[in-house]
């Protein structure tokens, strides 16, 4: 019901992750990260959101992504209706695809990177959206959105798409999580909130927020717009 892709760019220490799916709200159900502890996309018929927090919890004290998926999987009896991936802070990666996940369902995982899905509409879809990743360009999300978008391309999600999400991290920067919940062409709606969420007058403030290596950073003077009071969240 899902498709999803976890990412690690050493080159910029970046990590990001992405997922698109035909029911409703796949960032909140599929999608976890700190930039101490890594990724994870839990997903499936009867997805474990448990999974996704206990991988974070297990990378964060010092397990792999491949032991933590191999530990959290085979302890549960509910396993073949899940699927679980799983990206460490090192760049490691694991992944788990249960027996009773409806096909086409499977999982890739490399060095940096790990894809999955389940109920694809061809098992050319997990190999687009690495393909679609990898050779894009720009920005981390921007190259997420690419491997969204090839995976839409090839044949997608059995039943087309619904909602969409995206969450990139970085300890100098704060986390971008973007999320549609739901619409008739999600990855449009994806893109359209990304730019305004990368653009003036939002992304502005964003400077003086604290980050995972600064935790106490603020403006040195209360901001304003136009003469107006401080802005506030």
């Amino acid at each position: 019901m899902t498709f999803s892709l976890l990412v690690h760019d050493r080159e910029t220490g970046t990590f990001g992750g992405a997922a698109a799916t035909g029911s409703l709200c796949v960032g909140g159900w599929v999608l976890r990260g700190t930039v101490d502890s890594g990724l994870s996309a839990s997903q499936g018929t009867a997805p474990s959101t448990f999974w996704g927090e206990d991988a974070l919890t297990a990378m964060r004290g010092g397990e792999s992504a491949a032991e933590a998926v191999t530990r959290l999987t085979g302890a549960d009896p509910g396993c073949g209706h899940r699927q679980l991936s799983a990206l460490d802070p090192r760049g490691g990666t694991g992944a788990f695809t249960g027996a009773d996940s409806i096909p086409v369902s499977g999982h890739h995982t490399e060095p940096g990177l790990v894809v999955a899905g389940n109920m694809l509409g061809a098992s050319t879809v997990l190999p687009a959206l690495r393909r679609g990743y990898l050779e894009a360009a720009g920005s981390m999300a921007e190259r997420l959105l690419a491997g969204l978008r090839a995976a839409d391309a090839d044949a997608s999600d059995l039943r087309g798409l619904q909602s969409a999400a995206l969450l990139v991290l970085h300890p100098e920067a704060p986390p971008l999580s973007l999320r549609i919940d739901y619409s008739e062409a999600p990855l449009d709606a994806l893109e359209a909130l990304l730019a305004r969420a990368t653009g003036s007058p939002y992304a502005d403030w964003l400077p003086v927020v604290p980050v995972a290596t600064d935790r106490t950073r603020a403006p040195a003077e209360a901001p304003t717009v136009a003469g107006r009071a401080p802005i506030r969240r």
